[in-house]
């Protein structure tokens, strides 16, 4: 039996069992330091074969037990975990990108939690931070855009509830970051362009961090052919908004001259 590994307390100060590790976008070395040291120590690992590179796993102990979830159902994974936790084998279960979002990872836990298996989240870099720095950009510029919003769209997966249709989204002329979409891009391009005009800038990056990363710059009118030429079907993130319209924005408040830097004013707001 292995013995647990460190982690922060959980309720009850009982100790962790299943640790929900953010695996990153797919480069190995932009996971965390925390999630290194639990990938190599876990005695059980599971993983999505499909959007986990095996350079993430290439640190797992050669005991470990490996389990490819791409083709498990959640009771199968839930079963997975319970029975590690019955057995006192911790386990790393990894997601790309970032467990906040479209992780799958709150129905794992309702479940774990029901049969008492306590668990954790190790944050790691989101698929969106990559994508931006592969474009070497950033979401928030003064005068120009301070909203981001991060959504998917409802096409082969679950519906969108009311309120959050990517024509209600677009109305709000934020800079949008779509998960899970590039597959509808001709749909998105159409419910976009009536609220931000063919001549948007627009992006899309596909395998973020991943040795094949592909890069698509152009106007949000151009964006639907681009992405079929290049045949991108999955794993990318489309990016729409004024921002990526280059270097016509002002210099933030929180770097200006005239900015007060009295003793005890920590404040970093833009």
């Amino acid at each position: 039996m292995a013995a647990r590994i460190a982690s922060n307390p959980v309720a009850g100060d009982q100790a962790v069992t299943v640790h929900f590790i953010g695996a990153g976008p797919g480069a190995a070395d932009l996971l965390t330091l925390r999630a290194q040291r639990i990938i190599e120590t876990a005695p059980v690992v599971l993983y999505a074969g499909s959007l986990v590179p095996p350079e993430v796993l290439a640190g797992t102990s050669p005991a470990a037990r490996l389990v490819d979830t791409r083709d498990l159902d959640l009771d199968a994974i839930t079963a997975e975990l319970v029975s590690a936790h019955q057995a006192g084998r911790d386990v790393a279960r990894l997601h790309s990108g970032d467990p906040s979002i479209f992780s799958a990872v709150a129905e794992q836990a309702r479940r774990l939690d029901a049969a008492g298996v306590p668990w954790q989240i190790v944050p790691g870099v989101p698929a969106f931070a990559a994508a931006a720095a592969a474009l070497r950009q950033e979401l928030t510029l003064p005068g120009v855009g301070q909203t981001v919003v991060l959504t998917r769209t409802a096409a082969r997966a679950t519906p969108m509830p009311p309120g959050e249709d990517l024509a209600s989204l677009a109305a709000t002329g934020a800079t949008l970051v779509l998960h899970l979409a590039v597959q509808n891009i001709d749909q998105v391009a159409a419910d976009l362009l009536r609220h931000y005009g063919p001549d948007c800038p627009a992006a899309v990056v596909a395998r973020a961090s991943w040795p094949d990363e592909e890069i698509i710059r152009c106007p949000l009118g151009e964006i639907a052919g681009r992405v079929r030429a290049r045949g991108i079907r999955r794993t990318a993130i489309i990016v729409v908004g004024r921002v990526l319209a280059g270097s016509c924005f002002g210099d933030s408040h929180l770097y200006s001259a005239g900015r007060d830097r009295g003793a005890g004013n920590d404040r970093s707001t833009p």
